[in-house]
């Protein structure tokens, strides 16, 4: 079985400039997803996909690929995820390397482990599934969820705002971390999200979107406190469905 990880990481970022390269707690946050990958020793190919120069040198020196560069078609803002792990695998096929699964990993990921991704494979293989994707439960029921029109407040769904918590039923969001593929059936659905997807749930404790720089600063506030409470990365308690 030949697996390829491919870190996703383009130079442009409005929010947070080059973001995916800043910092985070003393060292590049793009490092924490190639030293994930690397330590998972699955792959047999460590990748970063950017259009970045900058970006690239930081990739190899923390021991990851770049054997090419984005095109331009990839590197917009309306570039999606499966555009680029496309673009990736076409180019691989044409250095004559094929693989039979993918995990592409985002860059401002420093919550993954090699374990979670050693799990996510596993799951992958073991329920022949198309995708395994990372989810976490909302931690309050969308159910119940309220709606501001014309200044006035009130329940989306009326009825279930006097139902219990735990009668409704759990819902999950996608992690924002990794997502494992198998690449004859990516090949065939050009997706990320593919008809056969696995749940892969994720404890909450280590989940956390880094899209600005409120985000940056609740990361680096959990993740000290994570290390510090000596509860390591690798502890987490993945699950499958």
């Amino acid at each position: 079985m030949r697996s390829i990880a491919v870190i996703t990481a383009r130079g442009g970022s409005k929010r947070i400039p080059h973001k995916n390269i800043k910092p985070f707690l003393g060292r590049p946050i793009l490092e924490y997803s190639i030293e994930a990958a690397l330590q998972a020793k699955l792959f047999d190919e460590v990748m970063v996909s950017t259009d970045d120069r900058e970006i690239a040198q930081v990739a190899e020196r923390a021991g990851a690929k770049v054997p090419f560069f984005r095109s331009e078609g990839t590197s917009n803002d309306f570039a999606t995820t499966a555009d680029v792990i496309e673009e990736v695998l076409a180019a691989y096929r044409q250095l004559g390397r094929e693989f039979d699964t993918v995990c592409c990993i985002y860059p401002t990921a420093p919550f993954v482990t090699p374990e979670a991704l050693r799990k996510a494979m596993m799951l992958l293989e073991q329920e022949q599934a198309d995708c395994v994707i990372p989810v976490v439960r909302f931690s309050f029921p969308p159910q119940r969820g309220v709606v501001v029109r014309e200044g006035k407040l009130s329940p989306k769904w009326p009825e279930n705002m006097a139902k219990r918590s735990q009668d409704l039923e759990p819902l999950y969001h996608d992690c924002g971390q990794f997502y494992c593929l198998n690449v004859e059936r990516f090949w065939r659905q050009k997706a990320v999200w593919m008809e056969n997807a696995v749940a892969f749930i994720q404890d909450e404790k280590y989940v956390q979107d880094i899209d600005t720089p409120e985000d940056w600063e609740i990361a680096e506030m959990k993740y000290r406190f994570l290390m510090g409470a000596g509860m390591h990365k690798t502890d987490q308690k993945e699950t499958g469905r």
